[in-house]
């Protein structure tokens, strides 16, 4: 069973890049010497993903504090509010507080794609992540806005802008994250909502991966994402199967990359674990595209620990393959 193959959002930081951002926190390095240990450790972990043979290197991102904080700092009309609970994660996240119309000082992927592919090897794959824009709104203080869906049009217009730049600098796809639409409170409107503005504001969906991590969504909001374009919708099948099986039948897309190795666990998963999860999937909707992934983004456990996912993700895929 041949399949693409990468993982989910970025990494969690090691001793060196953990260090170098609290003395640059307290004054005592300056950004620049802060940034060439990150872009150091960076690298490492590109090379770690090219040597498994990711089909995707991701962006490890180790110098980004949340999902939304860099893009909350590359905008004006939205300020860095207090501390929240990153859904049902023990892991917090800065509030955006907008203020106003968001209009960006300047834009975060295109950099991003372009360090990203002068380290990684010949003929690797590019993939950049960003917050999609219905969990960006959902996430923040929008009270200026006449509501979450005028917040989530504004923050998607700049989102699409972004994308764009990215995939010009030399990204070959890139990852929309939008764990709301897992979540308990995720509703079938939130679904269309995003699937109107990805439409309007993003580039081309065979350039995009949508993901949903931490849960699977519901029947009601998978009903919605039927309508979705994209090379990927990636979905946790590892937290809960028979969710993800109801949503697989009922979404079913073209490209279908199915989240069966836990990104917030340590443990490796069994060859035979993850290739029924790819069975159910290949036998409830036939998708004309099939990955492995990631339930979620691996900064949620220690470094070594998601190396060694990382290098388990590569070893399944090549198991996988042998057993076609």
């Amino acid at each position: 069973m041949a399949v693409d193959v990468f993982v989910l959002g970025g990494y969690s930081r090691g001793i060196g890049a953990r260090k170098v951002l609290r003395e640059f926190e307290r004054g005592g390095v300056g950004w620049g010497e802060a940034e060439a240990v990150i872009g150091l450790e960076e690298a490492m972990l590109v090379g770690v993903q090219a040597g498994a043979g990711l089909t995707y290197v991701s962006d490890p991102a180790l110098a980004w504090h949340d999902l939304l904080r860099p893009f909350v700092e590359a905008w004006r009309g939205v300020a860095v509010g207090g501390l929240a609970r990153f859904f049902d994660n023990n892991f917090f996240y800065r509030v955006p507080v907008f203020t106003g119309k968001p209009d960006p000082k300047y834009y975060v992927l295109a950099k991003r794609a372009v360090f990203l592919s002068k380290i990684a090897p010949r003929g690797a794959g590019v993939k950049v992540f960003m917050p999609g824009p219905v969990t960006f709104a959902a996430l923040s203080d929008t009270s200026v806005f006449g509501g979450m869906e005028e917040a989530a049009r504004e923050i998607a217009r700049i989102l699409g802008e972004e994308a764009r730049r990215a995939l010009e600098a030399g990204a070959s796809v890139v990852e929309v994250a939008e764990p709301l639409l897992g979540d308990i409170d995720a509703r079938p409107e939130h679904a269309g909502l995003l699937v109107d503005l990805l439409s309007k504001y993003f580039p081309d969906p065979s350039k995009l991966i949508v993901s949903i991590y931490y849960h699977p969504p519901s029947k009601e909001v998978a009903k919605e994402l039927a309508v979705l374009k994209a090379q990927y919708l990636a979905l946790d099948y590892a937290d809960r199967p028979e969710t993800f099986r109801e949503a697989v039948k009922i979404a079913c897309p073209e490209g279908l990359a199915v989240g069966a190795v836990d990104a917030r666990s340590i443990y490796l998963e069994p060859v035979e674990r993850v290739e029924k999860a790819l069975q159910t999937a290949k036998e409830l909707c036939s998708p004309d595209r099939l990955a492995l992934t990631t339930t979620a983004p691996l900064d949620l456990i220690p470094q070594q620990h998601a190396i060694a996912k990382t290098r388990h993700l590569g070893h399944l895929a090549r198991r996988l393959e042998e057993g076609a």
